[in-house]
């Protein structure tokens, strides 16, 4: 029996590797995308009325649900306000020591 990370390690590549930071971006794209369609659909919308709403075309809605395009951060917030939906950001600052004072 494996952990999730060793088989990540193993067959991806070692946390902070070029490959395994794509993966993980692509990961994030995906559940980004997904988050979007699962609050579309509770809002009973289609593509084409979420893009109306949010000033773009149905194509981009369907893009970004299915994590094909790197959407502009603006897009993606304007997406959410239309479904009324709260988001939230977590920043971590990996290998970095801030001081205040």
């Amino acid at each position: 029996m494996y952990s999730l990370d060793e088989v990540t390690d193993k067959y991806i590549g070692k946390a902070g590797t070029p490959k395994r930071e794509a993966f993980e971006n692509e990961l994030r794209i995906e559940m980004l995308g997904q988050a979007i369609k699962e609050a579309r659909h509770q809002r009973n919308l289609t593509q084409e009325q979420l893009g109306k709403l949010v000033g773009v075309q149905k194509a981009q809605i369907s893009k970004l649900e299915n994590g094909v395009t790197d959407a502009r951060f603006e897009t993606i917030l304007k997406v959410f306000k239309a479904l009324g939906a709260k988001i939230n950001f977590n920043v971590e600052l990996l290998n970095h020591q801030v001081e205040f004072g």
